[in-house]
């Protein structure tokens, strides 16, 4: 008994209806439909269609001739197709098949039918051939074909980069940043020009051949500089193949930024640039801490000069009283007076000496008190009996910073101290002026001062000098002007825009950049 086997669309086979169904001298099952070319292996189908090379989307007739041969009753066209090139479609579903391709222009009427109830191709004793067509019957003798075996000469015809037509020669150099790259090629063949085919490759860009196609040019796009070659090859109407076909050496130069010498100085660059950051990083993280120090170092110096200006002067002044206290007398109200001085003295100390603790806490918070502070100055005893203080207040106070406010203090206040204690004078005046800057004079009749401790200060003594780094910590003006016939002048002035809050806000870009870079100099603590 024989047996049957059910086949279906489940197995493979390919839409639409079955046309033609062939087995070959091998053995191999060929169905023809209007999905394509189908063969049936181990129970599934593996179709051809138009993509492998077939003339059409279906088959309506398949015909085997004498020498092995298949041919196909196609859409637009009759192929004849060996069985390698099949069964190189079969592996793989890209590969385009090598056949010769017979319609009107081979004397072919009309198109292969298709959809017919019967087959549309069958092979006569004789070996002949007979195909049903929209106009009637074809026949052909496969014996006798005509065979042109003469490959066709390819040529190179024209190169066009960015639409700029070149003639193709070996050696081309194209400009850099080119585009677009198009190449037009040619191939003689006399007998059935419409039949050549042609493969194409681009040595350097494609890793295989692309084709084949009857399209005469093919464009590239965007392709990096480098060194090409061009190359293409031709078949004519009996697929012979010309293999040597035409090649085009050519080279795409690179623009300056495409370079391996702008690429390298691009590396340099940022590894320079690299570096440059980090050494920028460090030095700013050295003057950070470098900052650090001289703060710390300027804050042990501002300690320094309140210890003098202050604290320091009332214990001396208290050990002259106590000096004074200790002269041999008999009288006990002399004593006594002088025992209430030193007493009022230590207190004194005390006070400055808690002043200055708090001082190392925390900003004094009371404003516009400049003028009372510097009033009681030349209050507490410190003034001779036979000097004269004259004491004046020129516009309206303004609300100023506490801490440059403190500092002006120590200034004016050592300003009246050394005249009291040095000058010899019989006349004092003290003037604060309020105007668009801040302007305090001390003014007296004395000896005046010698130019030696003028300019460099005196030994183990901090006045002068204390009042110099003072004036500088704060951004002000100090002029000291003294000759033995009119005494010594001292004027301070201070911008109004670093003492007086209400000018603080309205700095312009300028005096910010200045500013900054006078503290990046010295480390400050006024804000």
């Amino acid at each position: 008994m024989k047996s049957s086997t059910s086949i279906s669309f489940g197995d493979g086979l390919p839409g639409g209806r079955v046309l033609a169904i062939t087995r070959d001298r091998a053995g191999n099952f060929w169905i023809g439909s209007e999905g394509g070319l189908s063969h049936f292996d181990h129970g599934h189908f593996v179709t051809v269609t138009k993509k492998n090379g077939l003339p059409g989307n279906s088959v309506s007739g398949i015909v085997e001739d004498d020498d092995g041969f298949l041919w196909l009753a196609g859409t637009l066209a009759i192929l004849r197709v060996s069985s390698q090139e099949l069964e190189k479609a079969l592996l793989s579903p890209s590969y385009q098949m090598q056949g010769a391709s017979f319609d009107a222009n081979d004397g072919l009427r009309g198109l292969p039918r298709q959809r017919e109830p019967f087959p549309t191709a069958i092979r006569s004793t004789d070996g002949r051939l007979w195909f049903s067509t929209s106009e009637g019957v074809a026949v052909i003798d496969p014996r006798h074909l005509p065979r042109n075996i003469v490959p066709p000469p390819v040529t190179i015809e024209t190169v066009k980069a960015d639409d700029q037509t070149l003639q193709p020669a070996s050696g081309l150099s194209l400009r850099p940043r080119t585009r677009n790259l198009q190449f037009q090629y040619a191939a003689l063949s006399l007998t059935a020009p419409e039949h050549v085919q042609f493969r194409y490759k681009l040595e350097g860009y494609d890793d295989e051949w692309r084709g084949p196609v009857s399209a005469r040019e093919v464009a590239y796009t965007n392709l990096p500089p480098r060194n090409y070659r061009f190359r293409v090859i031709a078949s004519n109407s009996d697929g012979v193949w010309n293999e040597d076909g035409a090649l085009l050496n050519f080279t795409l130069t690179p623009a300056v930024y495409q370079t391996n010498l702008f690429r390298l100085l691009c590396v340099v660059s940022g590894v320079f640039i690299v570096c440059v950051i980090y050494r920028m990083r460090v030095l700013q993280i050295s003057r950070a801490i470098g900052a650090r120090f001289d703060e710390r170092l300027a804050e042990r110096t501002r300690m320094a000069r309140d210890l003098h200006d202050t604290f320091l002067q009332t214990i001396q002044g208290s050990k002259l009283v106590a000096d004074d206290a200790l002269d041999p007398s008999a009288d006990p109200i002399r004593m006594r007076r002088a025992m209430e001085q030193l007493s009022l003295w230590l207190g004194t100390a005390t006070q400055e000496g808690q002043a200055t603790l708090n001082f190392l806490r925390t900003a004094t918070t009371h404003t516009n008190d400049l003028a009372e502070a510097l009033r009681r100055a030349t209050e507490d005893g410190l003034i001779p009996s036979s000097m004269a203080v004259t004491f004046s207040v020129v516009g309206d106070a303004k609300e100023m910073h506490p801490i440059v406010r403190d500092e002006i203090f120590r200034i004016g206040y050592e300003a009246i101290r050394n005249a009291c204690t040095h000058s010899g004078a019989s006349r004092l005046e003290i003037e604060l002026r309020y105007a668009r800057d801040l302007t305090l004079r001390v003014d007296d009749n004395g000896t005046g001062i010698d130019p030696a401790i003028s300019d460099r200060g005196k030994d183990e003594h901090f006045g002068l000098r204390g009042m110099r780094e003072r004036t500088t910590r704060i951004g002000g003006k100090l002029t000291l002007m003294s000759s033995s016939n009119s005494g010594t002048e001292i004027k301070l002035i201070v911008p109004g825009r670093i003492i007086f809050r209400k000018m603080l806000g309205r700095r312009s870009l300028s005096t910010r950049i200045r500013a900054l870079l006078r503290s990046r100099d010295q480390p400050s603590d006024l804000d």
